[in-house]
């Protein structure tokens, strides 16, 4: 029997890479039931609604999701679909795995670390209001619940991953109250956790420290604003947005989505890379213990990326979207 899983193609190039990993995982025979979910800036002009109250409530009932890329305007417009999904399924902890492909060339090698980032608080409550005509304020909600349950999980999945050493990232020379509480968490968490090394440091010098020797960290756990920007500067060493995939958990569903953007430039034009969206697919299958599937298609991938002429344009390969498709596909074991 087919485990039912909800599926946002998205906007932009949206659609044709959730055509490409629904093929491949159907030829990894990962038997899985898809439901339409229309979601995005092209439902939004048809609805008025970025996603419905009623795609919502399916979502949480079917508990997992897989999301292509979906557009929201900067300053005006509709509320983010991410921010809105996250909120409304209760999916507090943002994970995206940072490591070296083989056969990409980037200017760092050995990179292998976790990316753990509270999903629902900091200034992504989206509470602003004009003060004056001029003054804007915009409130940065921080609570001691939301601190601990990331720490907590991402404790937990360093246990459950064998990894040594969590980083906590943060800002509480400046910001002593909201990442004060955020740092105080996170010791009180790891007292509770011996055998996992903890430190903690300040999120500039972390981004430094990136750049300079991005080996040294394993997990790094960061409030909501600070790891939105470190998880896209991890994906820059690694080779770009679209080799990173990226996932929204929380304790009744899951959501797992290409992190890049829509490409409008590129959309129907049988260019896009859906490694960012097949990455997130094959960490759906893991995440629903289908670990047999998910080894078939990373390893297929793996294998595909290795031969440069195999690759999309945007890994300077030729290939297009259906022929880096078919031959992922061919490369399945």
């Amino acid at each position: 029997m087919k485990t039912p899983v909800c599926l946002i193609r998205g906007d932009g190039i949206g659609p044709e890479i959730a055509t490409a990993v629904c093929d491949i995982l159907e030829a990894a025979g990962a038997d899985l039931q898809w439901i339409e979910i229309p979601a995005g800036l092209g439902h939004f002009e048809k609805s008025g609604h970025g996603i419905d109250k009623s795609s919502l409530e399916k979502m949480s009932h079917v508990k997992f999701t897989l999301k292509g890329p979906t557009a929201t305007p900067s300053g005006g417009g509709h509320r983010s679909i991410n921010v809105a999904i996250r909120k409304a399924l209760d999916l507090f902890v943002n994970v995206r795995p940072i490591y070296n492909l083989p056969g990409l060339e980037t200017p760092f090698k050995n990179i292998n670390l976790m990316i753990v980032r509270e999903n629902i608080e900091d200034t992504y409550a989206g509470i602003e209001y004009f003060k004056t005509r001029d003054v804007v304020h915009s409130l940065r909600i921080s609570t001691r619940s939301g601190a601990l349950r990331t720490h907590r999980y991402a404790f937990d999945m360093a246990k459950r991953e064998g990894r040594k050493k969590i980083t906590c990232v943060h800002k509480a020379n400046i910001m002593k109250l909201t990442d004060g509480l955020w740092l105080e968490c996170f010791r009180e968490v790891a007292k509770d956790y011996p055998q996992i090394q903890s430190s903690d440091i300040i999120v500039d010098n972390c981004c430094m420290q990136l750049v300079q020797r991005p080996e040294q960290f394993d997990v790094l756990v960061l409030p909501n604003l600070f790891g939105d920007i470190v998880s896209d500067l991890g994906a820059g060493l690694i080779g770009g947005l679209g080799v990173a995939s990226g996932a929204n958990i929380g304790i009744h569903a899951a959501v797992f989505e290409a992190v890049h953007g829509t490409a409008p430039d590129i959309a129907g034009q049988n260019k896009a890379n859906p490694t960012a969206l097949l990455l997130s697919a094959v960490g759906l299958l893991k995440h629903m213990n289908k670990l047999s599937c998910a080894e078939r298609i990373e390893k297929a991938l793996v294998k595909t990326l290795q031969t440069s002429e195999l690759r999309t344009g945007d890994l300077k390969g030729k290939n297009s979207t259906q022929g880096f498709t078919k031959a992922v596909i061919s490369n399945l074991n």
